[in-house]
């Protein structure tokens, strides 16, 4: 068996002595079972711990107009379903004493109810009731070349029209789409819009600094100046299938760039600028990109990203590349321009005309590679094919995201990443609406820029990831008290499971507990959202991106046996059973791997890699990475899970948790936390928060360690990086692997300075007797 599957055992139901305990526990007043909280009380509407003498908070003032809320602790991540006590075998009863202190979970995540404003009048959502979408959903997985066929037909320009929907399935880990029908991305994205309505704005840059104007495109502009570099890149030689490398700034010439390349049917492959010119090199290098597409500096949150310097290192090791055109962004002399290679964009596109005749590409020809990490090993070049990847965005956009052409999308995300990719750029233009690219980051130079920005645009969507919300969250409620965020018809998130503490926070103080709260769970590989919360549809629970979307079906397998769980609250694999349009089609140069990484393991399925449960209602919660997991004395813990309960605390403001090697249980969980402003002396919160943890699950739960850091490690699309803390605290900091991702490697040196002292002084605490 792979090493997946040896991660898991099958998870096996509560003893009756384990029920007795939860009982005797769950009889015990909630006040004597939170720890250090004597003169506190968990308030019923807005969650928060406060004195009784207290004035109630703006929020907690906001949430009494919504149902009431659990309190502290009683939350759908808090339930962990994963805690099945035992193996198969049977429950290990010596560890049985351990647990008589573990607050029992709820047996029922609580919901919230589908807010009225997209239930009816002009903002109700595409769909407004669980029996139409149930129908819709039904038929894309029982129907499928019905439903996308129709949707394909409806959504989406034809140059040559398909005859045939679907080919192939997980069985042979090869599918394909629309197969005999031809397009262009770039007419679908551009043209139709463009000679129907070209004054409409398209593109909105918000400028790093707020006091420089926003840039704006319309639909014609945007036309005439695609298809300018469209006409540059054809005179330099490139041809249909040549792969493009993009590695600038977030502002509309990037766009334009993505645009022009798949006008020509040219594979883009657009690089985060905030990587190292390693991680630029490789990623040309894999792709053997011709030509590279950059810009003399990017600012961001104020400072200057040397764009071109870092690019000149990498084109060292980069043969491929023939042309670089330079945008001239922030018009520094402080760059080097390599005669008879670099090239300004403005001299590149000028001469040139400004129509470009898009050019006819198949369904199942490649539009774009985006590169993701992984753990170990050479980044993955994800392909993405033209049609598939099209209508599945599209129907995400219109029906998840309530996308209208009237619409003003904001999200906040690079086009680097596939969110930005879907929903910054071609998600929104090709339903016809107005895009904002944010170049900034969301504290700098004031903590309110998201909230002035949605107000002085008016944007109706706002998409961020859960990192971004719990940062925002740390800073306070006046920031976002203090604008008018009345445009906005919904708010939504994705990247990775977002807390309870956070969900509450976005839907009572940004949503003012009046908009929905989207959370979607989707990955680089499937394109589009598979798991969606629909505005307008069912009720909300937090932690949960409720459904599958339109032709996803989860399957949540037995790690082990690689059967299908039907019980509900149990953990297991998650895995779809049916291809998806947008799904990749590839891995660029590798189709073994690709099959390889998604198909071989459980076969007949496509493996996500994460774990999930599904609830006694149908909700489906993702509860990590697989490897996430935690094997504590036989006992399995989700990261993700003890990572919730230690941010509903008020000391924690994020947390990052991983599996220790302990020579007695095998693992012990470890918790590195960045903190918020509290009357806690920091050398107690290691103490205060064990004992929440401990108050809150039970004993087995309680980290070994916990390591309060200045800043933990994440990638410059703010994913902490737990594989860099397994390793430190493995004793492998020399060893560290591919670090070129991490917003700022200096904080890794600060973790383990941190990590060594946390150790030593809780080791020696702990080794003093009892009094």
């Amino acid at each position: 068996m792979t090493g997946t599957r040896t991660a898991f055992t099958r998870l096996a139901a509560l003893s009756p002595a384990f029920t007795a305990a939860r009982a005797a526990a769950a009889a015990r007043p909630a006040t004597a079972r939170m720890l250090l909280r004597p003169a506190a009380v968990a308030c019923t509407h807005c969650t928060r711990w406060h004195s009784t003498t207290t004035t109630p908070s703006p929020v907690h003032e906001a949430a009494k107009a919504i149902p009431t809320m659990p309190a502290v602790g009683a939350s759908p991540v808090h339930e962990f379903p994963s805690l099945r006590y035992g193996p198969a075998a049977g429950l290990n009863k010596n560890l049985v004493p351990d647990l008589k202190d573990a607050t029992p979970y709820t047996t029922k995540v609580p919901s919230l109810p589908v807010p009225p404003r997209v239930k009816e009048g002009k903002d109700a959502a595409h769909v407004t009731s669980v029996a139409a979408f149930d129908a819709m959903w039904k038929q894309s997985i029982n129907d499928p070349e019905t439903f996308f066929g129709e949707h394909a037909r409806n959504m989406i320009d034809w140059i040559q029209p398909f005859t045939k929907v679907r080919h192939g399935d997980f069985k042979t880990g090869d599918t394909a789409w629309f197969v005999d029908g031809t397009l262009n991305m770039s007419y679908n994205c551009i043209d139709r819009h463009a000679l129907r309505n070209p004054d409409k704005v398209a593109i909105i840059c918000e400028r790093d600094d707020p006091k420089d104007a926003p840039v704006k495109v319309t639909y014609g502009e945007l036309l005439k100046r695609v298809s300018q570099l469209a006409n540059c890149l054809k005179e330099m030689g490139l041809k249909k299938g040549d792969r493009v490398a993009l590695y600038m700034p977030e502002c509309p010439e990037t766009m334009i760039a993505m645009l022009a390349c798949v006008r020509l049917g040219l594979v883009h492959s657009v690089v985060f600028p905030g990587f190292s010119h390693e991680a630029l090199a490789d990623r040309i290098r894999d792709a053997e990109c011709k030509v590279l597409i950059t810009a003399d500096e990017a600012m961001r949150g104020g400072q200057r990203v040397p764009l071109k310097n870092v690019a000149d290192e990498a084109l060292y090791h980069t043969p491929s590349v023939e042309k670089v055109i330079v945008f001239q962004h922030t018009k520094t002399n402080a760059i080097k321009m390599k005669a008879g290679r670099d090239i300004y964009w403005d001299d590149a596109v000028k001469p040139h005309r400004p129509y470009c005749a898009p050019v006819p590409v198949a369904a199942e020809d490649p539009l774009f590679m985006l590169y993701t990490s992984g753990s170990t090993g050479q980044p993955k070049g994800i392909v993405h094919a033209t049609a598939g990847y099209l209508l599945g965005i599209m129907l995400g956009g219109r029906y998840g995201l309530d996308i209208r052409e009237s619409d003003v999308v904001a999200v906040a995300a690079s086009a680097g990443w596939i969110l930005g990719a879907s929903y910054v750029v071609y998600g929104p233009l090709a339903l016809g609406a107005t895009t904002i690219m944010f170049e900034s980051i969301p504290t700098w130079p004031t903590p309110d820029r998201y909230w002035s920005m949605i107000e002085r645009h008016r944007a109706t969507q706002f998409f961020t990831a859960p990192t971004a919300i719990r940062a925002l969250r740390r800073l306070g409620d006046e920031h976002v008290l203090k604008h008018d965020l009345s445009s906005l018809r919904l708010i939504a998130t994705a990247g990775e499971p977002i807390n309870e503490a956070a969900h509450e926070w976005y839907f009572n103080v940004v949503g003012k507990g009046k908009i929905p709260v989207i959370d979607t769970y989707w990955q680089t590989e499937t394109g589009s959202p598979c798991i969606h919360t629909m505005p307008g549809v069912r009720p909300m629970k937090r932690g949960s991106a409720t459904h599958e979307f339109f032709g996803t079906q989860v399957a949540i397998l037995d790690p082990e046996t690689g059967h299908e769980i039907t019980e509900p609250n149990v953990t297991g694999v998650l895995c779809y059973k049916h291809p998806i349009p947008s799904l990749c089609r590839t891995i660029f140069g590798d189709h073994q791997r690709y099959e390889s990484v998604y198909f071989k393991e459980y076969p007949g399925h496509f493996f996500t890699g994460d774990s999930a449960y599904r609830d006694e209602d149908g909700y489906l919660f993702v509860t990590g990475r697989c490897d996430d997991v935690i094997n504590t004395a036989g006992h399995r813990l989700g990261g993700t899970e003890l990572e919730s309960t230690l941010v509903a605390h008020e000391a924690c403001a994020e947390a990052a948790v991983i599996g220790a090697h302990d020579e007695i249980k095998g693992q012990a969980p470890v918790a590195f936390v960045t903190l918020k402003p509290t009357h806690i002396p920091v050398d107690q919160v290691p103490v205060v928060l064990k004992h929440h943890i401990r108050g809150a699950i039970g004993a087995i739960a309680a980290p070994k360690y916990v390591i309060v850091v200045d800043e933990l490690p994440k990638t410059r699309s703010g994913k902490i990086m737990r594989r860099i803390l397994r390793k430190i605290m493995d004793g492998e900091s020399h060893n560290l692997g591919d670090t070129s991702t991490l917003a700022d490697p200096d904080v890794v040196d600060k973790v383990i300075k941190a990590t060594q002292e946390a150790i030593a002084a809780q080791d020696k605490a702990s080794s003093k007797p009892k009094k």
